[in-house]
């Protein structure tokens, strides 16, 4: 093994070690003191949200910065103003009436995965959440992206020093490698994964418990009933938002034949190009590895870097470049996740032939996490929600906006789960709800039963007998044959 690799592993089993001993520590405060640290936190990364944004986009190259300070400003000020009277310390619950307590228990360390296309937004984001429950975290920094991450976490140790807190209760691996990355995951007390499949797949291979999320394939249908100039304004907002690297981000549009050419039309006026014949082939040959899967060199670039790296000419002002794909599977580049300038268009006949053909966009990579409509039936709404196989369906507003919590009612969070159909433990917006265990203290309500346990021993097969007895005469009897 190289030296960086064993310095890897001593550098996670270290950091691990500190965070441990400093989250025991952490774990004694009230939750009155834990909310006023984070309070603290959220200040500084509020008023640094714009200078970690501009390194993120000058390091990764991914981006851009304006955006990525709104995403900084979500994952902070947004995402606290959310949590912050949410109780995650203690007693945070009693129900008098079945005479239960419910008592929130720190999960201890958590190991977090970063990724190269949110990195600060995510660090600042998983921080929060992870000292909102009460655990300590240590983070492993995807090496593109390393000093910015690398920044964050400086500013935030900073200010834990400032308040009395210990730094170690928030560590970065400086030397993040996959072993070591492997060996931080293994000794760590659960995992939150942010990143590419295979990241996802070692989180959940560890034998850590782990959070992960899949990538976001996400279809967004216009039926002919919707605002056509509106949906296509939000469309284009969130395709662009950052140069499409938030994975709620739009990659399909599916719309109507008796609204197909309208939209068409809508598309063209708000900076949309279509792609056809040689242009439309160059831009495929650099949208994909050799291998197949996507080409990071496109990741995050907008229509005019595109058009430079293929070599073909688009118009000035061009936004979004759309190509009419004929089918869904890997022979059809345009029907995959595409973090960047790039949409499919198909048109269909009805909003059945939609529903069908976004199941299919779902499962060629996009499994269990959004799909978007825009539409004024709720009849169809319903219907094509209940046949999605996806975790959250966000219906006239901005897919990425709608999907991270900042343009609807969903929690603010930078990792979403797809739920079991996309390989996830959960389908939720991951917050500090997810990152503690709860302890319940359940008291006794029938005096009879309690006596009957104390009386000595229990007669099971007799209770069994009894109990079938009284199941036969409710007319469950056929069940019990």
């Amino acid at each position: 093994m190289a030296d960086k690799d064993l310095t890897s592993l001593q550098e996670a089993r270290d950091l691990v070690r500190k965070a441990k001993a400093a989250q025991i520590a952490f774990s004694a405060l009230s939750q009155e003191q834990v909310d006023l640290i984070l309070k603290a936190i959220t200040d500084v990364m509020v008023a640094m949200a714009e200078e970690l944004a501009k390194m993120a986009s000058e390091e990764t190259g991914y981006g851009k910065w304006q955006d990525k300070t709104k995403k900084n400003l979500l994952a902070s000020e947004t995402l606290y103003n959310h949590i912050r009277s949410m109780k995650t310390i203690g007693v945070i619950n009693q129900d008098r009436e079945k005479r239960i307590i419910e008592i929130a228990t720190p999960v201890g360390v958590i190991a977090a995965l970063i990724p190269s296309t949110n990195p600060t937004s995510t660090t600042i984001y998983k921080t929060l959440i992870a000292l909102k429950a009460g655990n300590g975290i240590v983070f492993s920094p995807h090496p593109s992206a390393q000093k910015c991450i690398a920044k964050t976490v400086e500013i935030i140790r900073r200010v834990l020093k400032e308040i009395g807190v210990s730094e170690d209760l928030v560590s970065m691996m400086s030397v993040p490698t996959i072993d070591g990355t492997a060996e931080l995951m293994k000794r760590a007390d659960l995992i939150l994964a942010t990143g590419g499949p295979a990241m996802v797949k070692a989180a959940y291979s560890s034998g850590t418990p782990a959070l992960g999320v899949g990538p976001g394939n996400v279809p967004v249908f216009i039926e002919r009933s919707a605002d056509i100039h509106t949906a296509i304004s939000m469309i284009m907002d969130s395709k662009t938002f950052d140069n499409g690297t938030v994975c709620a981000s739009e990659q399909a549009i599916v719309t109507e034949d008796v609204i197909a050419a309208r939209v068409k039309e809508e598309l063209l006026k708000q900076g949309g190009y279509f792609l056809e014949g040689e242009k439309a082939d160059r831009i495929k040959a650099i949208m994909e590895r050799p291998g197949g899967g996507m080409n990071p060199a496109v990741v995050g670039k907008t229509a005019q870097d595109l058009a430079r790296m293929a070599n073909i000419e688009i118009p000035q002002g061009t936004r979004l470049l759309i190509y009419e794909e004929k089918g869904v599977g890997p022979e059809y580049p345009f029907s995959s996740e595409k973090l960047t300038a790039l949409i499919a268009f198909y048109a269909v006949p009805d909003w059945q032939a939609a529903s069908e053909l976004c199941d299919r966009l779902l499962k060629n990579g996009g499994v269990g996490h959004t799909l978007s409509i825009h539409s004024k039936n709720e009849d169809v709404v319903l219907r094509m929600s209940l046949a999605q196989p996806v975790s959250r369906v966000v219906v006239n507003t901005p897919s990425t906006h709608g999907a991270v919590g900042i343009s609807t009612g969903l929690a603010p969070s930078l990792t979403l789960g797809c739920g079991s159909i996309g390989g996830s433990a959960t389908s939720d917006n991951v917050g500090p709800f997810h990152l503690f265990n709860i302890r319940r203290i359940a008291y006794g309500l029938n005096t009879g039963a309690v006596q009957l346990a104390g009386a000595g021993s229990v007669d099971v097969e007799l209770i069994t007998r009894l109990v079938v007895e009284k199941m036969k005469s409710m007319n469950f009897a056929g069940q019990f044959q």
